[in-house]
């Protein structure tokens, strides 16, 4: 279990993230990597920092908000209208949302799962 201490400093921009390939199966364009690291999993929600390079991928969603810090992707949901992400973009997806990630610029959020 991680927990953020009360008080302490995060520079989420600057956080060293680990990356690895997405699953081929969850790939439709280029060859992008993505990680994350949890900053604390204390209580009923995670809270960490999450991380894609440029390319097309498929996912299955969880509850979640999150805030963009950097980069810009579009994310298609079904059945819904298009997302642009930017910086400062918040956004909630619901669980078993089905989506597509078009990452155009490496992608950096801050979420809450």
């Amino acid at each position: 279990m991680t927990a953020l201490d009360p008080g302490v400093l995060v520079a989420a921009a600057a956080i060293d993230i680990p990356l690895d390939p997405l699953p081929a199966d969850e790939v439709l364009e280029g060859t992008p990597s993505a990680g994350s690291v949890v900053l604390d999993d204390s209580g009923d929600l995670e809270l960490g920092v999450w991380e894609m390079t440029p390319g097309t991928a498929t996912d299955t969603e969880t509850e979640e908000v999150f805030v963009v810090l950097s980069g810009s992707a579009t994310v298609r949901i079904e059945g819904m209208p298009d997302l642009e992400l930017a910086p400062g973009a918040v956004v909630r997806l619901r669980d078993g949302m089905r989506s597509t990630w078009i990452v155009r610029e490496t992608l950096r959020k801050v979420y809450w799962a």
